[in-house]
């Protein structure tokens, strides 16, 4: 993918390697990483096994993942969306930034908010109630329950900005249509002894605001 970064004289690190080998040998690589998943996993699983690779940093990519869930390389946004899905299978969050990371090699990018977005949601009914299904803009389907949860953030416009887990420290932002449906959808319950405002999936509930500021608001 890069090679290490070198230092100026202005002591500020630069990214030479990764720039000049390009979306080419990082195509390469990540598709390399994802025909070996494919080929070892018995599963049904094809994720390449990110969380089990920690290779050397190789200096920082000019990729940025934008708050609406686009990709930009060098400015201009990867219109390829089989190539977003490709880089995607080989992203790690660790202390809160972002790599692309192949067995051999790791490379910084810029995050503005979380790397995926939730663009559709199922319900379905199950034996252990409504299971709420949500598909990612990398068309990655991602069941809502105790291992993949819902948290709700302070939104800049008094709101809430709902977020889903979906493995190993990456989350969907869920857009805001969406959002609208989970509060239609939700209810009150008591969590340790105070009335909170929330929305059940997979038996779990998720909550997004203290009921009595949720009944104001709504």
């Amino acid at each position: 993918m890069a090679k290490q970064g070198q230092t100026t004289d202005q002591g500020q690190t630069t990214n030479q390697g990764a720039t000049n080998q390009g979306l080419e040998g990082l195509t390469v690589a990540a598709k390399l990483a994802a025909d070996d998943a494919a080929r070892t996993n018995t599963t049904g699983k094809t994720l390449p096994p990110v969380h089990l690779w920690n290779p050397p940093f190789c200096g920082d990519l000019d990729m940025r993942i934008a708050s609406d869930g686009t990709w930009f390389y060098m400015g201009t946004p990867i219109g390829r969306p089989a190539l977003v899905r490709l880089f995607s299978t080989i992203l790690k969050r660790e202390d809160g930034k972002h790599f692309l990371v192949t067995p051999v090699e790791k490379v910084g990018i810029r995050v503005d908010d979380a790397p995926f977005l939730a663009v559709e949601m199922q319900k379905q009914d199950e034996a252990q109630g409504r299971l709420l299904r949500f598909r990612t803009n990398v068309d990655d389907w991602v069941d809502c329950d105790a291992a993949h949860r819902l948290r709700f953030e302070a939104a800049a416009d008094g709101g809430l900005t709902p977020y889903l887990h979906v493995r190993a420290d990456l989350w969907a932002k869920v857009t805001r249509a969406l959002y609208y449906d989970l509060v239609d959808m939700g209810e009150e319950r008591v969590v340790d002894g105070r009335a909170m405002f929330g929305v059940v999936s997979a038996g779990e509930f998720f909550a997004m605001a203290d009921a009595e500021q949720a009944r104001e608001a709504r």
